[in-house]
């Protein structure tokens, strides 16, 4: 049996051991009862409630606008889909930066109300001292540097980060700041490969990649994009492993003509 088959519900602990033992983690995204039971099915080992479903689920063009309520309401949903995948939360916009003590609580109120194992923030050293407090009443953190999407607006796009020495200097201090602090992984989004596979050496607690080469200790994608469900967005870190906005539009099509024919339902169909 191998270590992935020994663990019956991935935690930090588990995460920590799967670097070590030098086995790849893989991440998506969930937002759903029946995607997450699908995701979980399939032996993924960490599901993100990201703040990305703004985007992928609500429509807007930024993941500014969702809520903590809406964290919390969509995680509720797929936590009753997971019985082994580690769910991790991202704090939303403005649930956090204000203070230290305000993250504090929106963090406790996260993992008060739903069955997440941890939750994630996007920031650097200036969320060193959030992630200190958070982690040091047992509430275990992600962290999140690179391109930082709740940042999109001082970017001004969502451009690779860390391409000067400076800001690539700047990203790899981060990393070992944000573990100190007591994150117990790293995001790290749209960076050069060569600076990921710098800074996943360079920490002993894993790095998740997203569009950062592959010498991170895992990968993660938003689960829509990589289904080929959202055709309108398709950067180069992007796999499609499957095509299902095809064939959604095929079946949804077949529904109509059959309808339409009259040759739904059949008798055996019907009561």
């Amino acid at each position: 049996m191998s270590i992935e088959q020994q663990i019956k519900r991935v935690t930090t602990k588990s995460v920590a051991l799967l670097k070590k033992k030098g086995i790849k983690i893989s991440a998506l995204t969930a937002y759903d009862f029946i995607t997450a039971k699908l995701l979980d099915e399939a032996g993924i080992d960490i599901l993100l409630v990201g703040d990305s479903l703004s985007n992928v689920f609500q429509g807007n063009e930024t993941t500014l606008p969702v809520t903590m309520d809406e964290m919390i309401y969509h995680t509720k949903a797929v936590s009753k889909g997971v019985k082994r995948a580690m769910i991790v939360v991202d704090m939303p916009f403005m649930s956090y930066q204000l203070n230290v003590d305000e993250a504090f609580r929106n963090a406790g109120r996260i993992m008060k109300e739903t069955p997440a194992g941890a939750v994630k923030l996007e920031g650097g050293r200036r969320i060193a001292e959030t992630i200190s407090k958070i982690t040091e009443y047992g509430l275990p953190v992600m962290g999140h540097i690179g391109l930082m999407p709740q940042s999109i607006h001082s970017y001004g796009g969502y451009s690779e980060r860390g391409k000067t020495e400076e800001e690539a200097n700047e990203i790899l201090e981060d990393a070992k700041i944000l573990e100190d602090a007591g994150a117990f992984a790293l995001v790290l989004e749209k960076i050069p490969a060569r600076l990921a596979k710098k800074v996943s050496a360079s920490i002993t607690i894993p790095t998740i990649g997203i569009g950062a080469g592959a010498s991170c200790d895992g990968q993660i994608l938003v689960t829509p994009d990589m289904l080929g469900l959202n055709t309108d967005f398709h950067p180069r870190f992007v796999r499609y492993y499957s095509t299902l906005a095809k064939e959604i539009n095929k079946a949804v099509k077949a529904y109509i003509k059959d309808v339409k024919k009259g040759t739904f339902p059949s008798d055996k169909e019907s009561y």
